[in-house]
């Protein structure tokens, strides 16, 4: 069994945490149980390009139970947890690729050793496997019958394959489904980005100029977490409605230009590049903090920065400081990776129940349905969300109401009306 891990000595302590994770996940634990007796994913091999965490564990942990052989690379260098990996590696004999704060040469040697068991099914975090795959000529992969893709910013490269006709085997949108996108961007993004700037500065968040640059879920999740912090929330979008909704909401709502003179903490959630530029850092206060939520490290200019910087330093773990020539210090977290992961444990294992139950449920329906699916990205099939959002509330002891015959006839007809 491969791995490359930073210490295999970290085992014991890995498993403690990913104990503590999988109580707070009674969707995959009653998913693992059938799974267990059933073994959907047998003979199948299965690559993950995850981040590395304890909920990730579970995931792994569960496929392998279903009879899948599970290898498991790191879906940004900064998010794996080392004690983690070599839980997986010694204690449920699963091959694992990932060292925290690896270069990205390494980074994408391990996505490669990942794929060298020719994986019949990818499950994939910002689609780095898909692409590593694609760059790649086709009868290297020819045996794959499908795949998965966790995160906005993976469905849309995968969209941008598909509609130029080169995508090479049918993926299903993890993301899109409505127990992923509502809660873990949401939620999850909400709390762990918070988290993960409170931990690397112990900044009051309290009364700063908190500047949320995107209003899509994960947007919506900071700042609302920013809010109930007591932060003076300020959005920036270029989407008329989020703009719309952001103000309907109660946030202040400008240009990044704009909000650049006045803010305190950034953070970009937008899945786009150079969201903060030169321009703005120019017009930035004295000691601003700039963090990044959004999956990989390109929304905020670094090189911009780093030119117009007199010199550099680290002050804190994952805090480096800018000064520029003018005197002023910009403080940039995690090195412009994702806050909530680089500086924090990520999404809370909660809401990674609802994620990763589509990520199993998904790979499950793709290794029975893939024959009858073409080359395209797929929604998660609705019975499947449901069924989550059901499983989910039963596991919180929490019933709701059933539609009775007379209702279902009413919503079904046309006739009956006024």
């Amino acid at each position: 069994m491969g791995h490359d891990i930073k210490d295999i000595k970290l085992a014991q302590k890995g498993a403690f945490r990913i104990e503590w994770a999988g109580k707070s996940m009674p969707v995959l634990a009653l998913i693992k149980d059938r799974f267990s007796r059933e073994k959907p994913l047998r003979g199948l091999k299965v690559a993950c390009c995850l981040h590395v965490t304890t909920e990730t564990a579970v995931l792994a942990d569960t496929l392998k139970s279903g009879g899948a052989d599970v290898y498991v690379c790191a879906s940004n260098p900064l998010s794996t947890q080392d004690d983690v990996a070599a839980s997986l590696v010694k204690n449920s004999k699963i091959s694992v690729f990932a060292v925290k704060g690896e270069d990205t040469k390494t980074y994408y040697s391990h996505i490669k050793s990942a794929l060298e068991i020719k994986p019949d099914i990818t499950m994939d975090d910002g689609a780095d496997l898909v692409s590593t795959i694609h760059q790649r000529p086709f009868r290297e992969h020819s045996n794959i019958i499908g795949g998965t893709e966790e995160t906005t910013t993976g469905v849309i490269r995968l969209r941008a394959l598909a509609r130029e006709g080169k995508l090479r085997y049918p993926i299903i949108a993890v993301n899109d489904a409505q127990t992923k996108h509502l809660f873990d961007n949401r939620y999850g993004t909400g709390q762990s980005t918070l988290d993960g700037v409170i931990r690397s500065t112990n900044r009051l968040i309290a009364g700063s100029n908190f500047v949320v640059c995107g209003y899509g879920w994960c947007g919506k999740g900071a700042a609302m977490r920013a809010k109930g912090m007591g932060a003076n929330v300020i959005v920036t979008e270029v989407d008329p409605l989020k703009g719309l909704e952001a103000t309907m909401d109660g946030f202040r709502v400008m240009p990044i230009k704009t909000a650049s003179a006045i803010g305190d903490i950034f953070v970009t959630v937008t899945g786009d590049i150079n969201v903060i530029r030169k321009e703005h850092f120019a017009l930035m206060k004295d000691g601003v903090i700039v963090a990044n939520s959004g999956h990989f490290n390109v929304e905020i200019d670094i090189p911009g920065l780093a030119s117009m910087a007199k010199s550099k330093r680290s002050t804190r773990d994952f805090i480096d400081e800018y000064t520029l020539k003018n005197k002023r210090r910009i403080y940039i977290l995690g090195e412009g990776r994702l806050i909530n992961l680089a500086a924090a444990e990520g999404h809370p294992a909660s809401v990674m129940d609802m994620s990763f139950a589509n990520q199993a449920f998904s790979a499950e329906y793709m290794a029975c349905n893939y024959r009858k699916l073409e080359k395209n990205v797929y929604p998660v099939p609705e019975r499947i969300d449901k069924n989550i959002a059901g499983l989910k509330l039963k596991s919180m002891g929490i019933k709701i109401d059933t539609l009775t015959a007379e209702q279902k006839k009413y919503l079904a007809s046309w006739q009956m009306g006024t």
